[in-house]
């Protein structure tokens, strides 16, 4: 069972023969408590103290700078990502050249990259939104600030001192900004455009960053698997009060080569546009496959791959098409069925998030002897507010169909996110499905 970070690590680790590890100096002493016998070369960046492992810069004089005249190919991995594990144990995403170079182009006419880039790194380097958002301004010959840490009050400070022109932030960290004091100070006149995405967001949080800022707002789509981003909404969909402000509800439409289509999860046939189903995407972005794990990749790709390595890969996640524009609902996984009735809950949440009295929310499905399955929400009560679970239930049945509402409400200090902004659901449902044989009443 894995029940650790240690865990994780070590089995990942063993997956690979004849590893050397790169660690910073903070993680040695997680080093220390792991069983690694298979890996043979340990490099520190940093101090390594009296470890005996020499530092980056030692090891690679170590060699002689000579080209190794190794062969490069478009399918060969140059990069190996993890999936965010927020349903279970994380997956190597094997990325190959194709991928990366498929996906380059498009970041500078859609995300505003050239050679003149300041581009902020604020999210985790082994997260696609880290160091795939970093490879971006590399490409074209810009400049990468990074972040070690999310923090608020940072981004800021080097918006201001580093005259940032490019910053890709998760929903959650867009709502923190807006909640440091003297934010409206800040100098945001070199910002040419804020990418967001990740998870939900709420109209509400991001009209009032998009107010703040006074900056280019775009969204986009996609996964550790897709290379990123496969789908974008330009600033010029961004028209809050206008006539097209229904649009901030959508992901925008395919870049570049992308194809998307909306599979029924049942019959596996294509849905038309405005109903519901799991989200399939084709592209030469798609992954490679999965490390050492062939049943995975087959999974997510139900039909295979064509001559040229490129097929359907399944999202997991659920939306709809609509004009072209792309409508994500939830993961599949994080459905809630009540009464037969499928709930979607980022739909409820981003009703929810709109309460002037909630700073966080999300919704759950919880056991239920009538319905099966009922909506909870666990909320974050913003400071010197009080508001009822009563008040709250109603707030939301102004808002959508009653039978998508929470029919209870618990408050939460803090929600528990992964590193990347996303809520663990799955840490969520233990206290209220613990005891159950299955998650699905």
């Amino acid at each position: 069972m894995i029940t650790s970070l240690g865990d994780i690590v070590e089995q990942h680790a063993e997956a690979f023969p004849d590893k050397a590890a790169i660690i910073q100096e903070g993680f040695l002493g997680h080093l220390a408590q792991m069983d690694l016998p298979s890996t043979t070369t340990v490099i520190v960046l940093g101090d390594p103290g009296d470890t005996g492992y020499p530092t980056w810069g030692d090891w690679v004089n170590s060699f002689e700078p000579e080209f190794p005249g190794i062969e490069v190919a478009p399918d060969d991995t140059c990069y190996q990502l993890y999936t965010s594990g927020t349903t279970g144990l994380p997956k190597g995403v094997e990325i190959s050249n194709r991928n990366l170079f498929a996906m380059l182009p498009n970041s500078g006419v859609e995300w505003s990259f050239d050679s003149d880039s300041v581009n902020l790194v604020s999210m985790p380097l082994f997260h696609i939104a880290g160091s795939g958002w970093g490879v971006c301004a590399f490409f074209f010959g810009g400049t990468n600030v990074i972040l070690r840490d999310v923090d608020p009050a940072e981004i800021l400070r080097l918006i201001d001192t580093e005259r940032i022109t490019n910053i890709l932030l998760v929903p959650a960290v867009l709502q923190f900004i807006q909640a440091v004091p003297g934010a409206e100070n800040t100098d945001f006149s070199s910002v040419r455009s804020v990418v967001y995405g990740a998870s939900p967001i709420s109209e509400e949080a991001l009209v009032g960053a998009m107010n703040l800022m006074g900056c280019d707002f775009v969204q986009t789509y996609g996964l550790t698997e897709t290379t990123g981003g496969v789908t974008t909404l330009p600033a010029s969909d961004h028209d809050p009060g206008g006539p097209n402000a229904h649009l901030l509800r959508s992901a925008g439409k395919a870049w570049g080569d992308v194809e998307i289509r909306i599979v029924d999860d049942e019959t596996m046939t294509d849905l038309p546009d405005g109903e519901v189903g799991e989200i399939w995407i084709r592209s030469r972005q798609n992954l490679e496959g999965y490390w050492a794990n062939p049943e995975a990749t087959a999974l997510v790709f139900p039909e295979g791959k064509d001559e040229n390595g490129i097929g359907w890969f399944r999202s997991g996640d659920a939306g709809y098409l609509l004009d072209g524009y792309l409508y994500i609902h939830d993961r599949v996984k994080d459905m809630i069925i009540s009464g037969g009735e499928n709930i979607y809950p980022a739909e409820v949440e981003n009703a929810l998030m709109s309460h002037p009295d909630l700073d966080d929310v999300a919704v759950i499905g919880v056991p239920s002897e009538k319905w099966g399955e009922t909506v909870k929400a666990i909320v974050v009560v913003r400071a010197g507010s009080d508001p009822s679970e009563a008040e709250i239930i109603n707030y939301c049945r102004s808002r959508i169909a009653h039978y998508k509402c929470p029919t209870s409400v618990d408050r939460i200090d803090v929600l528990p996110r992964n590193p990347s902004g996303k809520i663990l659901k799955t840490e969520l449902r233990v206290p209220y499905w613990g005891d159950k044989t299955r998650a699905v009443n």
